[in-house]
């Protein structure tokens, strides 16, 4: 198993995952952070820890359930029509069904912080609470929505790696543990860093529109769907990485230069 995690693939995944869960994560701190707005001053932090730590155990607790749903590899029905052809198992169609969802999702998202900005925050203030245990209750409100983003993203990213699912489970799990560490450590400048810069936050909706795709021909191939005659093959991991990781290049050159370019105008 360790010989399994220390590979490049595995390694590569564990990296991009970590990334990808901290950057849908900010909106999870930002969300915590305005249902606790109203606590007292002394209760904050601690209700925001508490909700972090939710969110941990909610995604890790929510991993083992699709794992188990993913093993299903039995077919459960099939499709025989003259131009497609497919024999969906309970793997394939919680990939297809999870890849459709971050689609949906991520376009919403991406809608929603370029045309309307304060969506978010005034959805949440709708039901603020003024005790802890209103705001602990808003906020594992808040971590069950934003937990079906991170999974899907941590299945899509994952799904097929060498070692099988065991060592797949074994990487998503480490991602999520670390990411809110790092979050629970860095939750301040984290969240100001980004909202400083709103297009990494953009940039990583725009990769769940890719890891969307990426489930959507998974859960097809896993399928065999044969659509007019051609077979759906596997998309193979490396395209996402190298897709990911020359963004996130190209985004910190931006950011580099209009840093340079702002000191320059000052």
């Amino acid at each position: 198993m360790l010989e399994q995690l220390l590979t490049a693939e595995a390694l590569g995944a564990l990296f991009t995952l970590t990334f990808l869960e901290i950057v849908l994560g900010i909106d999870n701190i930002i969300f915590i952070a305005i249902a606790a707005d109203k606590l007292p001053e002394k209760q904050r932090k601690k209700a925001t820890n508490i909700g972090l730590v939710l969110a941990m155990v909610m995604r890790i607790a929510l991993l083992f359930g699709i794992s188990a749903l993913i093993a299903m590899q039995k077919p459960w029905f099939s499709i025989e029509w003259s131009w497609f052809d497919a024999h969906f198992t309970g793997q394939s169609l919680i990939l297809i069904a999870g890849g459709l969802f971050l689609l949906y999702k991520s376009t919403k998202e991406i809608h929603e912080k370029v045309e309307d900005p304060e969506h978010d925050v005034r959805e949440v203030k709708k039901t603020q609470g003024s005790t802890m245990g209103n705001a602990i209750f808003q906020i594992t409100l808040i971590n069950i929505v934003f937990s079906f983003d991170s999974i899907l993203t941590a299945v899509g990213m994952t799904n097929g790696i060498a070692g099988g699912p065991d060592v797949a489970l074994v990487i998503m799990i480490i991602a999520v543990v670390l990411s809110v560490l790092i979050m629970l450590v860095f939750a301040n400048p984290v969240s100001a860093f980004v909202s400083r810069h709103p297009s990494i936050q953009v940039l990583g909706l725009a990769f769940l529109i890719l890891i969307g795709f990426m489930l959507i021909a998974e859960g097809a191939h896993l399928a065999h769907a044969v659509v007019f005659d051609q077979s759906i093959g596997a998309v193979p991991k490396g395209y996402l990485y190298f897709a990911i990781s020359f963004s996130l290049f190209v985004e910190f050159l931006n950011m580099r230069m209009r840093k340079k370019n702002g000191k320059v105008e000052a």
